[in-house]
């Protein structure tokens, strides 16, 4: 039985890596710092204070919510009627609507960031919960977000699917005790192997049959 749909948002719902990329380097710029694309990738996913104490070291907490304010905006000028919804997200949000399925979206950005990001992809009444960086204290691969999620939609977590891209979040996903379909997209299958089952788009018909789902 599923009870609820839990979504990551970058790299499953939006393919946001590139804006994240452009507003660091704008940020490291400033800093007298460059960013290469291994070096953003490496930290791609976890919270803004550990990309920043990555790559700058250990710093006072005042200052990492300040260059953590500064990367953020960077980001949303970036997006700026840029933003497009990856392959079968859309479709699949809008089909677990209309079959009841309560849905979530567990991101580690702000809060800020992922309404803007819904609103621009249109999806924003898809979800009945929102759990951002502000709601949980741990990132992933740390489970807590996944269970606040749980919590707020009054589903146990085994009764939880998650939808993860990267190997943290998939690591977080089973760590609450959730199944996990891992999206491949752009990423080693074998990457996502902790995954209950591993698709290369949400277009697969594994995704609708492992939901339990029509198209």
């Amino acid at each position: 039985m599923i009870g609820a749909v839990l979504w990551d948002m970058d790299g499953v719902l939006v393919d946001t890596a590139p804006f994240h990329y452009q507003a660091w380097r704008a940020l490291f710029a400033g800093l007298g710092k460059d960013l290469s694309d291994e070096e953003f990738r490496r930290t791609f996913g976890l919270r803004n204070d550990d990309i920043l104490r990555a790559n700058l070291g250990d710093m006072p907490p005042e200052r990492l919510r300040e260059l953590g304010r500064r990367k953020e905006e960077l980001f949303r000028e970036a997006i700026r009627g840029k933003v497009q919804p990856l392959p079968g997200a859309v479709a699949l949000v809008r089909r677990l609507r209309e079959s009841g399925v309560k849905t979530a979206v567990v991101s580690s950005a702000p809060r800020r960031n992922v309404e803007t990001l819904l609103d621009a992809l249109g999806i924003s009444d898809g979800f009945d919960a929102l759990v951002a960086e502000e709601d949980a204290e741990r990132g992933k691969p740390d489970p807590q977000g996944y269970l606040v999620a749980a919590e707020r939609l009054g589903e146990r977590p085994e009764d939880c699917v998650v939808i993860e891209d990267a190997p943290g979040g998939v690591e977080a996903a089973k760590r609450a005790g959730m199944r996990c379909i891992g999206l491949a997209a752009g990423r080693e299958p074998d990457a996502l192997a902790c995954a209950d089952v591993v698709v290369a788009g949400l277009e697969d018909d594994a995704v609708y049959s492992y939901l339990g789902i029509q198209r």
